[in-house]
């Protein structure tokens, strides 16, 4: 398998309120917390009751291989006048990592995005220092919008993040 190449094994399906527990395992783990806004001590409790209180604006899948959840990912549709847009999150599992997961959840929310949602926009924060996602955006046609300082404290410290987006047509 080359870099960037999903296994021929991943699946990637909707989320199911029966993952709880492995995606809140998955959320936990330090890497996904530290590039994404979770909080230490989530509760698996607590991502149960997100996955159960989804709304039918949200996508929410996962990538599946061999019964294990590897990675999630979700496309957050806007409301009123923001209902052509959505916001973006993917999470990889740390020991995965370049295998190319974030790239199938992203190639696959891309693409109900503009075949079956109707979304022309999709945008998305990362921390400026997470350059394998900021060049996966990249490739899928995202672009730099801005850069919001001192966004969010990690670690002890205010962190920067890019504001990326897509639109399409």
């Amino acid at each position: 398998m080359t870099e960037g190449t999903p296994s021929p094994t991943l699946t990637i399906r909707a989320a199911r309120v029966v993952d709880w527990e492995a995606i809140a395992a998955l959320m936990c783990q330090p890497g996904i917390r530290s590039g994404t806004l979770r909080l230490p001590y989530y509760t698996p409790e607590k991502t149960r009751k997100w996955l159960e209180g989804l709304s039918d604006d949200s996508t929410v899948i996962v990538a599946e291989r061999d019964g294990r959840i590897l990675g999630m990912a979700g496309l957050h549709r806007g409301s009123g006048r923001r209902h052509h847009s959505a916001g973006l999150g993917i999470s990889v599992d740390d020991n995965h990592r370049g295998e190319g997961i974030g790239k199938a959840l992203l190639t696959a929310l891309i693409d109900a995005a503009d075949n079956w949602l109707g979304i022309s926009r999709i945008e998305l924060t990362v921390f400026t220092d997470n350059e394998a996602a900021i060049a996966l955006y990249r490739k899928a046609g995202f672009e730099h919008e801005g850069t919001h300082r001192a966004y969010a404290l990690r670690n002890g410290v205010l962190a920067d993040v890019l504001a990326m987006a897509r639109i399409r047509g």
